[in-house]
């Protein structure tokens, strides 16, 4: 399927798309040292959602969605050089309104958990 949104997105910074089908998506990160925030390889967790939210967009996968609210839970750290897979499925279709399931893997461990609230405005969000 098309990507049709966020086609601009860092895939050093946010990752790669693997598959966008209807309501579904997954994208890879790599994480690298520049997101670390210690001597140890702790990844901020910035990025870690950063992955979510762009798989949850791409799920949705409309020009003009954008994120509203998000209830999300880290569970492990991530460290520099992991590999991350974010899975994200739309759970809730009310419309414009669209409910987004997303779990971001390390392997088989779940390191991240989120619903995600996005919306699909008629206009983009920056246009006057």
């Amino acid at each position: 399927m098309e990507q049709r949104t966020h086609r601009l997105t860092s895939e050093r910074l946010v990752g790669r798309p693997l598959r966008i089908e209807p309501g579904k998506a997954e994208v890879k990160l790599v994480t690298t040292e520049e997101m670390a925030v210690d001597e140890y390889g702790l990844v901020h967790g910035g990025f870690t959602f950063g992955l979510a939210d762009y798989a949850a967009m791409l799920a949705v996968n409309e020009p003009t969605v954008v994120l509203g609210k998000a209830e999300v839970k880290f569970l492990k750290p991530v460290k520099v050089g992991e590999k991350l897979i974010a899975k994200a499925e739309v759970v809730e279709d009310l419309g414009r309104k669209k409910v987004v399931r997303v779990g971001v893997f390390r392997g088989d461990d779940e390191v991240f958990e989120g619903v995600f609230h996005c919306y699909v405005l008629e206009r983009h969000v920056l246009e006057e």
